[in-house]
């Protein structure tokens, strides 16, 4: 499946009543934040495909998608000094 063709919306909930509101993969309590962290400390989608097997491809990559949607508009992140 392509990432174009993947709409986050088909695979991430928030329910306030599933970890706090946090963002999860539909049906899971797997927190989008989870996915990231995961990933970037050094886990491959393959590690987390085989340790969480209620998990697709199609839902990390999801996950990326959320996050991309969340950082998009017109925020301003300020720098460190």
């Amino acid at each position: 499946m392509q990432a174009e063709n993947i709409h986050y919306a088909d695979f991430i909930e928030i329910k306030p009543e599933v970890m706090l509101g946090k963002p999860v993969l539909k049906g899971t309590r797997i927190t989008v934040e989870m996915i990231l962290e995961e990933l970037s400390g050094g886990l491959t989608m393959e590690d987390l495909l085989e340790a969480y097997p209620t998990i697709t491809q199609e839902g990390i990559l999801a996950a990326f998608g959320f996050a991309a949607a969340m950082l998009k508009g017109e925020k301003i992140y300020l720098t460190a000094v």
